[in-house]
């Protein structure tokens, strides 16, 4: 892969690696860590990131709930980072290893999906955070999908 400064950018993928998976591993992992900053950023992070005023006024007056529920979310992306290395090939087979994949993708392309009938029926109620957020979602998903059917008959 070439750069925009024209570097060659190179990441070793053994042969027997998936690098679609690979690359669902990274989403989900950046995923996690943005979790892990907004809390760390407090309530203009959870503001900025469309968490609502209920999440940011909490964070704001010290309650542990929205840092609790953030860094659980934090910790499940990670997760789904790991079986999707799982998955590739990267780390060794995890539990339930093909259908934890398969609800894995699930949850991210109806994550995205979820803003159609939102669109179709309740158009003023959407907001600029679900609308990039579904994107995201779908693209995350779609990164998924790609590699599950790739490593469908070994997992």
């Amino acid at each position: 892969m070439t750069s925009t400064f024209g570097v060659v950018i190179s990441v070793p993928v053994a042969a027997s690696h998936n690098p679609w998976l690979i690359v669902a591993a990274a989403l989900s992992g950046v995923a996690a860590l943005l979790h892990v900053a907004i809390v760390l950023g407090g309530a203009p992070w959870y503001r900025f990131f469309g968490a609502g005023e209920g999440m940011a006024s909490a964070a704001e007056s010290g309650r542990a709930y929205p840092a609790l529920v953030t860094l659980a979310i934090a910790l499940v992306l990670a997760l789904w980072a790991a079986y999707a290395l799982s998955g590739a090939s990267v780390l060794a087979a995890l539990p339930f290893l093909k259908w934890c994949l398969v609800a894995i993708t699930a949850v991210y392309l109806l994550r995205g999906l979820a803003i159609v009938p939102l669109f179709l029926f309740a158009r003023g109620r959407s907001t600029p955070f679900l609308v990039w957020s579904s994107v995201i979602c779908i693209g995350y998903g779609v990164v998924h999908l790609v590699g599950i059917v790739q490593v469908w008959s070994q997992l």
